[in-house]
């Protein structure tokens, strides 16, 4: 049995400890509303209430990361505000602060969940040896938070970047739904189901793949309006509407390492 924490359990972060507790695993996982813990609790995790802060971290902490042999962290920038300056580096000081309390815990392992957005939109193929150039301060953000767990001696970090999440509760096409004039028709899309989510973590787990870098989208790359009004016409939704101007986003992320080094086939079924 190996004991592991999971700081995040939101959308991700809950199946995942489920899935890890079916296959034997103990796990802490953290919220930051209280009403949620007994959601944790019921579902067999050991719930604790964790909040990130600029300044500080719960006092909570300590005992969530105890006995922890893996840390996976699965928190957003959240930077989405008028005026993202006003917020910059917020995330990366949540990172700088957990950090010691990581060092004097029994983790060894840290799995840090990011954004293929660290790539900004590059008019190519994007594999883990292109350099990032994220445009966004999300993207930003995150780069900064990967290398600060990366340079750290103390434990081994393999970073996963995500691309755009989809799964049964979550998907694009439902607010994209009778919108007009929507830009990009001709970009390609960049997606990974939760379940993907699920099972490559697992794997990364499994095969103790530490210290590595991953893209993690399905190989699986439509335009936007070919994907997205195919998916609107399943789900007997509006259409949405896509401007005819050419679109000078090409970028297509590349998971071959994923698919070669962990060996894991993607269920393109779920898109």
């Amino acid at each position: 049995m190996t004991k592991i924490s999971i700081l995040g359990c939101g959308w991700l972060g809950l199946p995942l400890a489920k899935r890890l507790i079916e296959k034997g695993n103990s796990i802490n996982g953290s919220t930051t509303s209280e009403n949620k813990l007994p959601i944790l609790k019921d579902a067999g995790i050991n719930p604790f209430l964790v909040a990130l802060e600029s300044e500080s971290v719960s006092e909570s902490i300590n005992v969530f990361l105890a006995v922890s042999e893996i840390l996976i962290i699965d928190i957003p920038p959240k930077l989405r505000t008028v005026n993202p300056d006003s917020e910059k580096k917020t995330f990366v000081e949540k990172i700088n602060n957990l950090i010691p309390f990581i060092e004097k815990s029994s983790v060894k392992k840290v799995l840090f969940v990011s954004s293929t957005s660290v790539y900004g939109d590059k008019n190519d193929l994007i594999t883990e040896e292109t350099n990032p150039n994220p445009e966004t301060e999300s993207g930003k953000q995150l780069l900064l938070a990967e290398n600060i767990l990366q340079k750290n001696k103390t434990f081994e970090t393999t970073i996963l970047r995500f691309g755009g999440l989809i799964g049964e509760d979550r998907h694009p096409v439902t607010s994209l739904s009778g919108k007009e004039n929507l830009a990009n028709a001709d970009a390609p899309v960049n997606l990974i189901h939760q379940n993907d989510c699920i099972n490559i973590i697992e794997e990364i787990i499994n095969q103790a793949k530490w210290n590595e870098f991953f893209n993690a989208v399905a190989p699986f790359h439509p335009t936007k309006a070919e994907y997205y009004t195919k998916k609107a016409k399943e789900q007997n939704l509006i259409l949405p509407k896509f401007s005819a101007e050419k679109s000078n986003i090409k970028k297509v992320i590349s998971s071959a390492k994923i698919e070669t080094v962990l060996n894991y086939k993607f269920r393109l079924e779920d898109y």
